[in-house]
């Protein structure tokens, strides 16, 4: 399957430059290991897309509730951290 969603000119760069090896979303679309995700730069201040995109391929993706883990409240509390993990 092809996906195509916005992504911020600052997450963009970090994206192309090969910094940024992930992307945290909220779950409201199925996506499945293996699908085509294409992220379309979006300038949220003239809210146009530049015309610039990224394909990249969905790897392993990790979908939970806020109180899959039994920590609803700490979560809003505290959110979330997503951590890139590199040999």
């Amino acid at each position: 399957m092809i996906i195509k969603k916005k992504i911020w000119p600052e997450y963009f760069e970090k994206i192309k430059s090969g910094k940024k090896k992930f992307e945290v979303r909220m779950a409201d679309f199925p996506i499945n290991e293996g699908d085509t995700l294409i992220l379309e730069e979006y300038d949220t201040k003239t809210k146009t897309y530049t015309g610039r995109s990224i394909t990249k391929k969905a790897g392993y993706i990790l979908k939970f509730k806020l109180d899959s883990f039994g920590q609803e409240e700490e979560i809003k509390k505290n959110g979330l951290m997503v951590i890139q993990l590199e040999d």
